[in-house]
């Protein structure tokens, strides 16, 4: 590739720039593979599983993630309350990226 092709090119308007900024974050991709191996998951549990991130980071990271439609939420009329979270199809169709993350660093873990 030439140095005025890489010039004229702008990476925010690239396929990869918009994927990173739906997973972009330091837990996004830890909870959506959560729910690839767990399927569906509550909110305490996603909490213990993950272990370091705080409840307000995890309630905000996972916001974005529904809004981003990565992520349903469902919520049980009971009590006390039940909110549980699973990948959308949209979010099922990251899974082929994520087992090749895993496979990669299976392999390459040193």
């Amino acid at each position: 590739m030439s140095l005025d092709c890489i010039a004229n090119s702008k990476l925010e308007e690239t396929g990869f720039n918009y994927t990173m900024s739906l997973i972009q974050g330091k837990y996004k991709m830890f909870i959506l593979y959560a729910l690839m191996e767990f399927k569906v998951v509550r909110f305490n549990e996603l909490k213990k599983y993950i272990g370091t991130i705080s409840y307000k980071t995890l309630s905000v990271t996972l916001k974005e993630l529904e809004s981003d439609n990565l992520v349903h939420r469902e919520e049980y009329p009971q009590i006390p309350p039940k909110v549980e979270y699973s990948l959308t199809e949209r979010g099922k169709s990251l899974i082929p990226i994520l087992d090749n993350l895993c496979e990669w660093g299976d392999k390459n873990r040193v």
